[in-house]
């Protein structure tokens, strides 16, 4: 590489602009590159969900999911497939191998299950096929509270705050939880209905019938084209009573008189409370691949100027912030990486003593970093915990082949007497290979770790390349920068330091190192068998160390919250599964480091009456003695333990 390192000696602006420009690339990057807490994992899962209202678990497993199952079931690539059948619900869960492409494996299914239609029972609605996406879970959750009936909070939440929330950049979806919609409810007196000899199916069918626009075609007239629309719509829910039923011995029989007509509000679907009191939830869900912070942000802006606009006693409150745990881990890593950074300096100036020297080896760390942020971009990866990871772990080695370029051009300057330019070409080409080598060689570890396969490997992709462009970026900032500083910013040999005794090796700090490190060496030299001895011990001491660590997928941080699940016994209303989960949160409050408690009931995509999620929100890691693991097992044992007895089945994680 000594040819490379001559070429930027003698043109520096070349080794100048090549490093800026990558630089340059790895600034323009950075200000693109979303934040996220883990890498995007394109997972090829596959949910087909149909629903037969009122149909029972057992009449919807065998006429709707095992059929489903049996056509889906001979797509190839299939790793599992699941199923879960409840009242009126089926949902299938079409576990496809990572190999597989998650859109052909969506549009397979979409064919098998339109295929199978025609075997379906007829009162099914149409079968949704929809791709899991990991990125659709919820980022920030919204509790508007209100003095008023939960109809009418409910309709502002739905036709004010969710449409404005939706149209905020970067938001996918906003759900209303925990509300109930206005409904036009029609209660029929059945002693009426026999006496005039109707049933509640004539009703249905004239209220179907009159209350419906019908388009009535067009007219043209000279230049003139006029589209007419028959308007048949109730306007009122006053209205609702003229409708006519049907004609009984010559006179209508309307609405009105076999029924009871009321401006009232649908059945509760979901749940909601906050602390014990009932709210309604907006759960917005972020688009894929989207930033997670900047969307979360972004939504909090939004909030702030709708709040001056809400109606008298109507508050907002966020009450789950996925990206305020993003932020700080990702502040913490970015400081860790600084500190880093200045650390690794300031031991380079410990051992080297001289400035210009230090400023030249540490000035690889911010260019290399910086440069690699280049390739995060390209490869569309995120700013999240394992990338950050690997550049923090790559500080300490990026900075390794400029001090070892470095220390052999000072030395060909101090011992050989050479200038420092041509100290700088052939110092290089005396160690070239052996950096080249070293730098390849650590290459060769991580590089491996970007392309494993399985699960892991989907997560580890973005740590091994992230961490092996860095060090290729260290080598070529070694081989072009260095040098090139190094003959412009090294001054000559001074005679005066030889004759005085003043050379680097005779410095304070380095002279009792080298002295201290030369008696090991004899000492290791002569007792060859003691070493390897103690070097076989420490290779053996691995196994029992390895069996002792706890193993893990993901590490386990204090994120001030957590989850409870609980589901009861089948059967349970939705009210008794709010009591119960109310009755737990009661219990939980009581706790010193539990700041609120927010309960949702029927939450999931099935509906399911009978399972409730609790997200415990603890007080700041600075204001509470115990972590979160502490307040979970003391959860997890005091309290959710003794309703196994119940029949309630609950998991706290």
């Amino acid at each position: 590489m000594q040819w490379l390192a001559a070429l930027c000696v003698r043109r520096p602006v070349f080794a100048s602009v090549l490093i800026l420009s990558l630089t340059v690339i790895g600034i323009f990057s950075f200000t693109q590159l979303g934040i996220d807490q883990f890498p995007n994992v394109d997972i090829p899962t596959v949910l087909v969900t149909t629903r037969l209202p009122g149909a029972a678990p057992e009449q919807v497993e065998s006429e709707v999911t095992d059929k489903i199952e049996e056509a889906v079931n001979t797509i190839s690539g299939i790793d599992t497939l699941t199923s879960t059948s409840s009242e009126g619900f089926s949902q299938v869960v079409v576990n496809f191998i990572l190999d597989k492409d998650a859109d052909v494996a969506t549009q397979e299914v979409r064919d098998k299950v339109n295929s199978v239609l025609p075997r379906l029972p007829r009162t099914i609605t149409q079968p949704t096929v929809e791709r899991r996406d990991p990125d659709a879970q919820p980022v920030l959750t919204v509790a508007l509270t209100a003095d008023e009936p939960l109809r009418n909070i409910t309709e502002y939440a739905d036709k004010v705050l969710r449409r404005r929330l939706e149209s905020a950049e970067g938001v996918g979806q906003v759900l209303v939880l925990g509300g109930r919609r206005r409904q036009v409810n029609v209660w029929l007196d059945a002693e009426q209905l026999l006496a005039q000899g109707l049933t509640v199916g004539d009703v249905s069918r004239a209220l179907q019938s009159q209350n419906s626009d019908v388009p009535g075609g067009r007219i043209e007239q000279g230049a003139q084209a006029i589209t007419l629309r028959t308007r048949g719509r109730v306007e009122s829910p006053d209205a609702f009573g003229d409708v006519v039923v049907q004609e009984v011995r010559g006179h209508p029989v309307l609405v009105r008189d076999v029924a009871r007509i009321e401006d009232g509000m649908a059945d509760a679907g979901t749940l909601a409370s906050v602390n014990g009191d009932p709210t309604v939830l907006l759960q917005i869900r972020k688009q894929s691949g989207m930033n997670t912070v900047a969307i979360v942000n972004g939504v909090k802006d939004r909030l702030t100027e709708l709040t001056p606009s809400l109606p008298p006693g109507y508050q907002l409150r966020i009450v789950r912030d996925q990206a305020e745990f993003i932020e700080a881990s990702i502040e913490s890593v970015q400081s860790h990486l600084v500190i880093g950074s200045v650390l690794a300096a300031l031991v380079v100036l410990l051992f080297l003593g001289n400035l210009r020297s230090t400023i030249i080896a540490a000035i690889s760390i911010p260019t290399s970093i910086i440069a690699t942020f280049g390739l995060v971009r390209y490869m569309d990866f995120t700013l999240n915990m394992l990338t950050m990871l690997a550049l923090t772990l790559a500080v300490g080695i990026v900075i390794d082949d400029a001090i070892v370029v470095l220390e052999n051009i000072y030395r060909f300057i101090e011992e050989k007497g050479m200038p420092p330019a041509q100290a700088a070409v052939e110092a290089t080409k005396e160690i070239g290979l052996a950096v080249l080598a070293t730098t390849l060689s650590l290459v060769a570890i991580f590089v491996p770790v970007g392309f494993m396969s399985g699960m892991v490997g989907r997560f580890m992709q973005s740590f091994g390349l992230t961490m092996a462009f860095a060090i290729m970026v260290s080598l070529l900032v070694s081989f072009t920068l260095t040098p090139m500083m190094c003959a412009r910013w090294l001054k000559p040999k001074d005679p005066r330091r030889d004759r005085d005794g003043h050379g680097s090796k005779q410095s304070a700090l380095f002279g009792p190192v080298d002295r201290t490190y030369a008696r090991m060496l004899d000492w290791a030299m002569a007792h060859k068998g003691v070493v390897a001895t103690l070097a076989v011990l420490v290779l053996l001491s691995s196994v029992p160390l390895f069996q002792i660590v706890s193993v893990t997928f993901i590490t386990q941080d204090d994120q001030s919250g957590f989850d409870v699940t609980v589901r009861a016994p089948e059967g349970t209303s939705l009210d008794a599964t709010q009591l119960m989960a109310n009755r737990l949160t009661t219990a939980i409050r009581r706790i010193p480091e539990v700041n609120y408690t927010l309960v949702t009931v029927a939450g999931d995509g099935a509906g399911t009456q009978n399972t409730a999620s609790i997200f415990v929100k603890l007080v700041p890691i600075g204001e509470r003695d115990r972590d979160q693991f502490a307040v979970m097992a003391e959860v997890r044992e005091d309290i959710v333990s003794p309703l196994v007895a119940q029949g309630i089945r609950a998991s706290v994680g």
